[in-house]
């Protein structure tokens, strides 16, 4: 495609004459513009509105059912975003915070079966462990001190788990592995197979720790060790006649390589342990009912699993609690389900489920029957909690605004208890969404959305630039929901389109399994296809001035896409893979390209050529020689799940082959970026690049 410089339209007039006319009605124009309705004041969004946009999250209900504890995120300082815990009063809606003290951290809250105190694991000073407080934010405790470990731990939850006397607390706590010695001498001599962190908090190896499980009593203070081994143990809940512990732990003899953990059990008088499930495939966050007959949990089947992502969708099971009768709930609803909730009567489990580009929350009878949908708006549900009256309470984000707290009861009417960006959103004008659907090269169906430009003049042709966006996973699935950096750029005229290509969560698990052995393949297609198609379909789309740019997998399709066509303006690939050979031994974890190729790359496909060769042929630095788009680069300096690297290689090709890319590198920042200066940063970074190259 031939590019041209797009024209320059209405150049400035200048005003001649001798009279006062011109003055005149220049002042009565901002007369009449200072008294027009406000709605003409309203602007676009900007970078700056992230230091003001607030969302709610971590929802927990009281017993009593009464009072509802929630996050809010607050971005108006510097550094990383940070938390403060509220309580709601449902009767009155009235809302105060929990602690005032700003040097008191909060994670992971949860309220005592007396509904009394509230635990958490938090830090004050230079102490750190499990704490107590009452809900009326008096008598903080500091219980047991706790140390944490480093080494990523992806679907770990629930660090700490109120017994049902409301009096004993079991919580995690970490121990030197036996690999500590060495990896932490002078040399560092490494043995494990996963030694390296996320790079988060700029710890580049493992602290070679074990979580293990604790109880500690609350009138006495005397705490206990319950497990003592060289797993990780974590996602604790105790059983409601209080005999037992829950939790999850691999206990593969290759623990480091296989993803792979499974239900066990402690008893609390004796510390005899028991496993509940020896399964192929994967545990994750499992619940026992009110009533102590069963656990539900999110799993999966396949014998490969991920530590970072999975191409298999989770589904929700139930199994009693001595291991038998396992059954597969969620096997109704062919999408992936969250981590499941039990009702208070022990008779239905609630669950959220992708639905493409949704996220809407399920429940279905324990004893079989149809899933029946609670919440099915527009946008995605976050956290939840069931009220013992069956009332749910439960964040949402819509189109027009990031999450809120709403309620839901039991007779189905929704109220919202917060609506803290009330004041910004009625300044502000939003891109509208729409979604749509094409049809890819195979033929194949795909859905996309398009944040359109806050000052759309669909009259006029090639109007408006178009910025493809693409999405990370690549299992994942992106909607209308609220996003910041889209509404930014609608604000600046530009449209942003959004593709749900193969491999996607949201539209069954053979659209999520259609990307297998094929990586910049299909889904690479797609998101071309889903840009021709908006092209065509909305004239005022200027096919001159089209950018692309995309995180994580979605920067590893956006470096791919540069060297296939010529289509694109500038891009921006942020935290790209660009050689999948090197990246499979350089992050922290090597077991996701296993999943998403059958094999480890070492290893051959079935009567085929070896892996590693598949890879490197899908690799985009494979092809730099093709590119001709202006790139440039962002990335954190302590990403160590897609290492920098994987930019810099890239990089250093472009200018081999005489371009002249750009390489931003972010300090402190992991995979993905936290620090609101550098959020920002990001955004406006990228404006001007797509405006020096428009």
């Amino acid at each position: 495609m031939n590019r041209t410089t797009p024209m320059r339209r209405g150049g400035a007039r200048a005003f001649h004459g001798g009279s006062g006319l011109v003055p005149a009605l220049l002042g009565a124009f901002l007369l009449a513009l200072l008294a027009a309705p406000s709605v003409s004041a309203q602007q676009g969004f900007s970078t700056q509105d992230l230091r003001v946009l607030q969302s709610v999250s971590d929802v927990q209900v009281s017993p009593s059912g009464e009072q509802v504890l929630y996050a809010t995120s607050h971005s108006d300082r510097p550094g990383t975003p940070y938390t403060i815990y509220r309580i709601v009063e449902l009767a009155d809606e009235t809302h105060r915070v929990l602690l005032s003290d700003e040097d008191v951290s909060i994670s992971n809250p949860r309220w005592s079966p007396d509904g009394e105190w509230i635990g958490f694991v938090g830090s004050r000073g230079g102490e750190r462990g499990v704490m107590i407080v009452r809900p009326d934010g008096s008598e903080l405790q500091l219980l047991a001190e706790t140390q944490g470990t480093n080494h990523p731990l992806p679907g770990a939850e629930q660090h700490i788990a109120w017994g049902p006397d409301s009096r004993r607390i079991a919580y995690l706590s970490s121990t030197s592995g036996p690999e500590a010695a060495e990896a932490e001498g002078d040399p560092i001599v490494i043995r494990r197979y996963n030694y390296k962190t996320t790079g988060a908090g700029g710890d580049y190896f493992t602290d070679n720790r074990r979580l293990q499980v604790y109880m500690v009593d609350r009138e006495t203070g005397e705490s206990t060790q319950l497990t003592d081994n060289d797993y990780q143990d974590h996602s604790l809940d105790w059983s409601p006649d209080g005999s037992e512990i829950l939790f999850i732990s691999n206990r593969e003899y290759h623990n480091d390589r296989n993803h792979n953990y499974d239900l066990l059990a402690i008893d609390v008088a004796s510390g005899a342990e028991r496993r509940i499930t020896a399964l192929e495939g994967m545990v994750y966050r499992a619940r026992w009912s009110p009533d102590g007959e069963r656990i539900a949990y999110q799993g999966t089947t396949r014998v490969l699993t991920s530590s970072e992502t999975t191409m298999e969708d989770t589904h929700v099971w139930t199994i009693r609690p001595d291991g038998t009768d396992r059954r597969h709930l969620g096997a109704a609803i062919d999408n992936r389900q969250g981590p499941p909730a039990w009702g208070s009567d022990s008779r239905h489990i609630y669950f959220t489920v992708q639905e493409r580009g949704n996220v809407r929350l399920y429940r279905i009878p324990v004893d079989g029957g149809d899933p029946e949908v609670v919440i099915q708006d527009e946008g995605g549900v976050g956290s939840y909690s069931i009220g013992p009256d069956g009332d749910v309470v439960y964040t949402f984000t819509t189109p027009s605004d990031m999450a809120q707290l709403y309620r839901r009861t039991s007779g189905g009417q929704v109220s919202q208890l917060t609506d803290l960006n009330q004041d910004i959103l009625a300044n502000r004008r939003l891109g509208e969404v729409e979604s749509f659907t094409f049809l890819s090269y195979d033929g194949m169906e795909v859905e996309a959305f398009l944040f359109k430009p806050v000052d759309l003049q669909e009259d006029q042709v090639h109007n408006h630039p178009l910025i493809v966006r693409i999405k990370g996973g690549p299992h994942g699935q992106r909607g209308s929901g609220f996003s910041l950096a889209p509404q930014v750029y609608s604000a600046q005229g530009y449209a942003t389109l959004k593709v749900n290509y193969r491999g996607s969560t949201g539209y069954g698990q053979a659209f999520a399994d259609a990307i297998f052995r094929d990586q910049n393949g299909g889904e690479a297609e797609d998101v071309l296809y889903g840009m021709r198609a908006a092209l065509a379909r909305y004239t005022w789309l200027d096919p001159d001035r089209v950018g692309v740019e995309g995180g994580s997998y979605g920067g590893q399709l956006s470096m791919w896409l540069v060297t296939q066509t010529n289509e694109f303006a500038a891009a921006i690939p942020r935290a790209g893979i660009s050689n999948l050979v090197s990246f499979n031994y350089l992050g922290y974890y090597h077991d996701y390209l296993a999943v998403e190729y059958g094999g480890f790359p070492h290893e051959s496909f079935p009567g085929q050529k070896h892996i590693m060769d598949e890879l490197w042929h899908r690799s985009p630095l494979r092809y730099v020689a093709q590119v001709s788009t202006p790139v440039m680069f962002l990335h954190g300096i302590n990403d160590f799940n897609v290492v920098p690297e994987e930019s810099e290689q890239f990089y250093i090709a472009l200018h081999d082959i005489g371009l002249e890319p750009v390489l931003v590198l972010y300090p402190r920042e992991g995979h993905g970026i936290r620090e609101v200066e550098h959020q920002m940063d990001v955004i406006d970074r990228s404006i001007a690049w797509y405006e020096e190259h428009f």
